[in-house]
């Protein structure tokens, strides 16, 4: 009995933490950005093809990964430092200013978009790929709910190491593994052209 009401207290005490949280802020996280411009941009559009754009990715996304590289399952050597001074507060507000800024979108390679957007839409069936839209929205949007994030503006070579790091497992997080399965199935030429696409999706 004295175990099950140790067990109900840390439970309780858990719950009262989580939930006393303050809703995320945007003016908060705006204040709390500045360091993260260097790399991602004034406004959330990196302008360098090694970093993400965070502008309207997923609010939820972008704290979930602060999470990930703060305890380490997504393995990031300028990252990890980075995100091991956040509080859940300070990924929360995070999270929120970036997902409220306007992505200004880049111009796709014209050598490659067109494959890659048929791969994105309609995926490989004879080699169980499917449709990227199914999960990241017909227009690259995301899924905030599901922590889909958005793929639309994108620098591709930061999607195309994504998606190298998930086939390789270096990158392991993800709902189900489902992006290490797919990622395992694109060629080289596959990557190169969903990247392409997402950069210039609209």
């Amino acid at each position: 009995m004295k175990r099950l009401w140790i067990l109900a207290a840390t439970i309780s005490s858990t719950f009262v933490t989580t939930s006393a949280l303050p809703a995320p802020s945007v003016e908060a996280g705006a204040t709390k950005a500045a360091t993260c411009q260097a790399c991602h941009g004034a406004n959330g559009n990196s302008t360098n093809p090694d970093w993400p754009s965070l502008a309207g990715i997923g609010a939820d996304y972008i704290a979930e990964q602060l999470n990930n590289f703060k305890t380490g399952k997504r393995a990031s050597p300028v990252m990890m430092p980075m995100a091991a001074v956040l509080t859940p507060a300070d990924m929360a507000d995070l999270g929120a200013y970036f997902d409220s800024l306007p992505n200004t979108g880049l111009e796709a390679d014209p050598s490659f978009w067109q494959a890659g957007e048929k791969l994105y839409r309609g995926g490989d069936q004879a080699r169980g790929i499917p449709a990227c839209m199914a999960c990241h929205g017909p227009t690259g949007r995301g899924n905030q709910p599901a922590k889909f994030p958005a793929l639309r503006g994108q620098q591709p070579g930061y999607v195309v190491k994504q998606l190298n790091d998930y086939a390789s497992g270096i990158r392991a997080t993800g709902p189900n593994g489902i992006m290490q399965t797919i990622a395992k199935r694109l060629s080289p030429d596959d990557i190169r052209n969903l990247a392409s696409y997402a950069e210039g999706i609209r």
